[in-house]
């Protein structure tokens, strides 16, 4: 049986950092999850069961930086209060444990035992094996499996690991669930340098026979990684559903969206345009969950934090945090696919001190008597011809973060390039700016903005244009303010409610 064993330079760590105020560090999300420390990366293991969302996650048990990959594990029963538990599923033998899926065997088709009350919880991951830690650049990845038989709480690796192995390089990420009309267990695995998402189906979650490859499509520019097949409604239809291929390509993310029939995927959107989840710089590896109850929208979950500075990102004793769960739905827009996300209304409990204003009309910048970085914005307004106009937040002396729309190039951008300080890494300095084109809707812009500290999420008009950005500045930098340049702009409404920590008891 798998355990867990810290060595004393681990425990005497803990114990240092156990006398700080645990999350009220700087920079410490109150409305997102991250770990209480040391390094986490990508979500794994979204499976719904017993009324808990079970979040797995990449995690060093060992430090604030990457490496000694392990499944770290957390629960919650809305999705936005967590309750963090001890390592699920560590390194060992040489093989650290990358990302994958857990999925609940309802029908015990693996055969593994399970306690009374209990089903067998099953994970499916990457194993990452390293014959020779001192060239760590020549490894194997497999597809490799461990079970729990006490809901998650416990786990045991296969004996018999690996269930699947092509003896490749770089081979990875399973995306595993249930494809009830033909009652078979589907993975969805990637090929990163070849630009491809195999298909493998199997009757036992242990052996597992090739159906059929996706790709290259979409963005090629960098790998592949994180696959994510799932079906999505259709908005404004009780009945429609679209199947959508998600994945992730080193620092950023894209979706396809068509037809899948349990053997092969076919993508209905045009095959060199590319369509993202998130335009911001600080989305990845987002992934949707299993086994969530009849009738309920999909979830996505991924990673805040870029591959080009990481490491660095001026946080301890945790780095990196999860995204607000999102909810998904689909519109054709122009004859194209869209994905839409909102976040899960259990962030609305957090609410207090509403503030609100109306019909504001600003040239220049309006600064708004409410201040605040742990807060909900909504603001909707009419963007005057060829002017840009928006909002700053983390609003200080010489610095800001703007968000705004851009109404002759119809664009929606953040720029952080003065909002904080970037010496830390040169990437970060250097990746300040970001923009994606988006039509108004009926000529009307709808902002809806989250700001937990270090992170400030954007959805737009329905949540079909999402931004994702972080940024690192002083907690007395939390003034708020509307903006409009070239001409003036009449801001409609705005609201703003602080939020309350899910960490925090008052």
């Amino acid at each position: 049986m798998t355990r867990l064993f810290l060595p004393i330079s681990i425990l005497a760590f803990c114990a240092v950092h156990a006398q700080e105020p645990a999350y009220r560090e700087k920079y410490r999300p109150q409305f997102h999850f991250s770990p209480p420390v040391n390094w986490t990366n990508d979500p794994n293991g979204l499976t719904y069961y017993k009324g808990q969302y079970h979040l797995f996650y990449q995690y060093n048990p060992y430090g604030n930086r990457w490496g000694h990959m392990s499944w770290g594990h957390a629960v919650s029963a809305d999705l936005i209060h967590w309750k963090n538990l001890p390592v699920a599923i560590p390194e060992g033998n040489g093989t650290m444990i990358f990302s994958g899926s857990a999925v609940v065997d309802d029908y015990n088709s693996s055969g593994f035992p399970a306690e009374p009350g209990e089903k067998p919880m099953i994970a499916i991951y990457t194993g990452h094996f390293i014959p020779d830690a001192n060239n760590p650049d020549n490894y194997l990845q497999s597809q490799q499996l461990a079970f729990s038989s006490d809901g998650g709480n416990v786990w045991t690796k296969y004996k018999n690991n690996p269930v699947l192995d092509q003896h490749k390089k770089d081979f990875r990420d399973p995306c595993v669930f249930w494809y009830a009309p033909q009652k078979k267990w589907i993975m969805a695995v990637v090929l990163p340098q070849q630009h491809i998402v195999q298909i493998y189906s199997s009757p036992n979650l242990i052996n597992w026979t090739w159906q059929s490859d996706f790709g290259p499509a979409g963005d090629m520019g960098e790998i592949w990684e994180c696959p994510s097949l799932v079906e999505v409604p259709v908005e404004g239809s009780k009945t429609e559903k679209k199947w959508v291929l998600l994945n992730s390509q080193q620092i950023t993310m894209q979706y396809f969206v068509g037809e899948f029939d349990g053997t092969k995927f076919v993508n209905e959107n045009p095959d060199k345009k590319i369509f993202r989840p998130d335009y911001g710089p600080d989305y990845y590896a987002g992934i949707t969950y299993n086994h969530l109850p009849a009738g309920h929208p999909p979830i996505l979950l991924g990673w805040v934090n870029n591959w080009k500075y990481a490491n660095d990102i001026p946080t301890f004793p945790w780095k990196s945090m999860m995204a607000l769960p999102r909810e998904l739905s689909l519109k054709k827009i122009n004859g194209e696919w869209i994905l839409c996300e909102k976040p899960v209304s259990a962030i609305y409990s957090l609410r207090e001190n509403p503030w609100k204003a109306s019909h504001l009309k600003v040239s220049g910048e309006n600064s708004l008597s409410v201040h605040s970085r742990q807060c909900e914005i909504e603001v909707n307004w009419k963007p005057a011809k060829e002017t840009v106009s928006g909002i700053y937040l983390a609003r200080g002396k010489n610095q800001k973060l703007v968000i705004g729309y851009d109404e002759k190039e119809q664009s929606l951008f953040m720029d952080r390039q003065n909002a904080n300080d970037t010496s830390f890494n040169k990437n970060f300095d250097e990746l300040t700016g970001y923009a994606t084109r988006m039509e108004l809707k009926n000529n009307n812009l709808h902002l809806h903005i989250f700001f937990d500290h270090s992170v400030v999420e954007v959805f737009a008009n329905d949540g079909c244009t999402v931004m994702t950005m972080q940024i690192f500045s002083e907690e007395s930098n939390n003034g708020i303010s509307l903006y409009s340049e070239g001409g003036s702009n009449l801001f409609d409404d705005i609201k703003v409610w602080n939020l309350k920590s899910a960490w925090l008891a008052k």
